[in-house]
């Protein structure tokens, strides 16, 4: 859960310092090496895998 609470304020746009201080950290090198995991490139991935695996035929788009 803490990766989450981190990761995605992150991915939105927070800052990081930000995101340190409501998790309770002194400063932001734990936040950012730790617990902070960039999401959407890995969503992207396997949204375009899931595309590949499952292509839409011509009357779905």
């Amino acid at each position: 859960m803490r990766h989450s609470f981190v990761s995605l304020p992150s991915d939105d746009g927070v800052s990081l310092e930000h995101i340190s201080r409501l998790v309770g950290h002194g400063n932001t090198m734990v936040t950012e090496t730790v617990y902070r995991k960039q999401l959407r490139p890995v969503m992207l991935e396997g949204a375009q895998a899931m595309d590949r695996i499952f292509p839409l035929d011509d009357s779905e788009q």
